[in-house]
């Protein structure tokens, strides 16, 4: 998943980074509103961390432009606890959660996990495709009850799959979700990390959990969806 870190102050700015990419995400980071705004507009990002007191353009500002731009993606605003007026505009300006500052990491990554499960329709952190588990809290793979060791790229890879289970997902698509922004991008690297998944998931070749639609991309199996 790809997420934007919106906050003007360095070090928790760089905290937040830094965590979040040891959990797995692939994420953009932007020091005020102008940039912050810009990230959001032209980034394919998953959701977006906002801190409301930005320079340059607030994070109230930043998220009424995006919404106005039709960017749909979940916003998760920080905030200070005692400025509840802040709270209420920025939900009605269309964020979708908040956390007041001081917080604790693992809430904001909480909210977030629970903020993309739903913008992708999961009502639950456990998602199912015919024999294929996957438990985004645990962030743990298992098909028919036994579980399967997958890299971190392996996991993003099978995790955006089943968010946009029913849907051919693009080559472009996943190197822009999957990759920081600066890293070297081949396209043919996405052919061979998703060949490696199959055969972790279905060694007999029984079961094809993940179709190629040539010049088109890749989708889960329609036959494994509910």
């Amino acid at each position: 998943m790809r997420v934007l870190v919106l906050e003007d102050e360095p070090s928790l700015r760089e905290s937040l980074v830094q965590r979040l990419r040891g959990e797995g995400y692939v994420v953009d980071a932007a020091a005020d509103g102008i940039e912050g705004e810009y990230a959001g507009r032209e980034f394919p990002l998953d959701a977006a961390i906002v801190d409301l007191g930005l320079p340059g353009k607030s994070g109230l500002e930043v998220i009424r432009a995006w919404r106005a731009a039709g960017r749909a993606f979940p916003v998760l605003i920080l905030t200070a606890r005692d400025r509840w007026q802040e709270k209420v505009e920025a939900l009605q300006a269309g964020a979708d959660d908040y956390v007041t500052k001081p917080f604790q990491f693992e809430e904001v990554h909480a909210r977030l996990q629970a903020l993309v499960r739903r913008s992708g329709g999961w009502s639950q952190p456990v998602q199912r495709a015919g024999p294929v588990e996957l438990d985004s809290r645990a962030q743990q793979v298992s098909v028919a009850g036994q579980p399967v060791e997958l890299t971190a790229f392996e996991y993003r890879l099978l995790e955006y799959l089943m968010l946009h289970a029913g849907q051919v997902v693009s080559k472009a698509e996943l190197t822009d979700k999957l990759y920081e922004q600066d890293f070297e991008r081949d396209s043919n690297v996405i052919e061979v990390f998703v060949g490696r998944l199959r055969r972790k998931l279905d060694p007999e070749g029984a079961i094809n959990p993940i179709q190629t639609l040539r010049g088109r991309g890749y989708r889960l199996n329609p036959s494994l969806i509910d």
